[in-house]
């Protein structure tokens, strides 16, 4: 339980690179390979679509070329005192700059935790505007959120190939809510996009999910198969009561998570140096469980290219949706009179008008936004002012889909091409013929 990680402290991680010398040099180039090809594909074919109809305003902003080369990146996520900045701890087995621990909370702001020269801090503003560390959007959440975030670099093999994000403590209270002075869920949202992992993490005695924190894990909506639900601190509890704990927390999980499928839950008790009074009666599987945590956490960097690919993909099919709605509702517009009249009517019934776009360009279900979130964002919006359809444009990122990133994939062996190449192609076939949005 408390017993040192050496499978992932002491092991130094090149981004996707093997022990061996000629085949880390291999593997070195493939990666930079995919990772230029990558950048060109969606500089050229996607971010001309996303500009275009101001794919910003409704999902997130561009990637630059940093954000898409950036290292794979590891997200903490849980109410105070459950043990995220005690895990980063139980990693690194040294505490990073700026660490606090206690029971109170005692992280009030996001940290970045990234490789550097020597041990750090840099202050949030500064980070933000850094064309050498992927965190420039976090420049839209305004001086509120930058005042709470930092970057804190040390030397360390583990951070070589990895950023880790520890994140403030969930509040239970309204008025701490509010005093945030940012939107929480949002930078959780964007925080989220960008990682590989995110550890939610809970502790046995602190099963209660407040209202913010129901909303943090809320924004996650989209990113299930990235999520580990952790219940730390195992060790704290004897075996018949972590049944009980156990069976608790998915209970509670299931009143947030709107979701069919089971979350992962990984039970463990990570401690540098583990308390005095503890029970050993789950020691064997408390052990076994967090050596599978430990076990994905090492293989992140292995798969960081392909992450990477997938990532894009997903993003380009949700991009091409977005040009669809945005052309059909533009289409929809008069073209002199009663304009405030129709897009309001566009608007009030969303739902169909997405029924619609759905069947005509035969389209996935799960590939459209929730249509009230999307009818909050576009009612700040005149339709008319948006461009009308490009079918260039859709039929580049047609092209994207489905040549450019599946000839990506061939640079990596054919069993892993295979396993990953379904989500360039999942959902409906692509359409190309957009004579009908005008």
């Amino acid at each position: 339980m408390g017993t040192p990680a050496p499978s992932i402290a002491g092991q130094s991680f090149g981004a996707p690179s093997n022990q061996g010398g000629g085949q880390q040099s291999s593997t070195d180039t493939v990666y930079e390979t995919a990772i230029a090809n990558l950048q060109k594909i969606y500089r050229k074919k996607l971010k001309p679509l996303e500009t275009t109809y101001n794919f910003e305003a409704f999902h997130s902003a561009p990637l630059s070329d940093m954000d898409i080369e950036a290292k794979p990146m590891v997200l903490l996520l849980g109410q105070y005192s459950t043990g995220k900045t005690s895990f980063v701890e139980y990693l690194l087995r040294q505490p990073y700059p700026g660490a606090h621990i206690g029971i109170e909370p005692t992280t009030d702001r996001f940290i970045a935790i990234t490789s550097g020269p020597e041990p750090k801090v840099i202050p949030g503003h500064a980070a933000a505007v850094s064309g050498d560390m992927p965190f420039q959007g976090l420049q839209k959440y305004g001086n509120a959120f930058l005042s709470r975030f930092q970057v804190s670099q040390m030397p360390h093999p583990l951070l070589q190939s990895m950023t880790i994000v520890d994140s403030p403590g969930v509040l239970s209270g309204e008025k701490q809510r509010i005093q945030r002075g940012y939107d929480f869920p949002a930078v959780i949202e964007w925080f989220a996009a960008r990682a590989n992992m995110i550890l939610v993490l809970f502790d046995g005695h602190k099963l209660d999910i407040s209202d913010e924190l129901k909303s943090a894990i809320g924004a996650l909506h989209g990113q299930e198969d990235k999520v580990r639900i952790v219940l730390n601190k195992c060790d704290q509890v004897s075996g018949q009561e972590l049944m009980r704990v156990y069976g608790a927390l998915m209970w509670s999980l299931g009143k947030v998570v709107h979701s069919p499928e089971v979350m992962k839950v990984c039970l463990g008790s990570f401690w540098i140096e583990p308390p005095q009074h503890r029970y050993d009666d789950c020691r064997t599987l408390l052990e076994a469980e967090q050596n599978d945590l430990l076990r994905e956490l090492t293989e992140l960097p292995q798969s960081a290219a392909i992450r990477k690919i997938n990532e894009i993909v997903k993003r380009a099919r949700l991009a091409r949706v977005h040009a669809l709605i945005i052309g059909h509702l533009r289409g929809s517009m008069p073209n002199m009179f009663g304009k405030k009249k129709k897009q309001a009517a566009l608007l009030d019934n969303l739902p169909d008008e997405f029924k619609k776009i759905q069947i005509q360009y035969n389209l996935a279900p799960g590939d459209f936004p929730d249509p009230q979130k999307f009818k909050e964002k576009l009612q700040l919006y005149k339709l008319e002012n948006f461009s009308k359809m490009n079918t260039k444009l859709i039929e580049s990122v047609d092209e994207a889909l489905s040549r450019d990133f599946l000839q990506l994939m061939q640079l990596f062996p054919t069993a892993t091409s295979h396993n990953v190449s379904h989500s360039f192609t999942g959902g409906a076939p692509l359409k190309t013929d957009y004579s009908g949005l005008g």
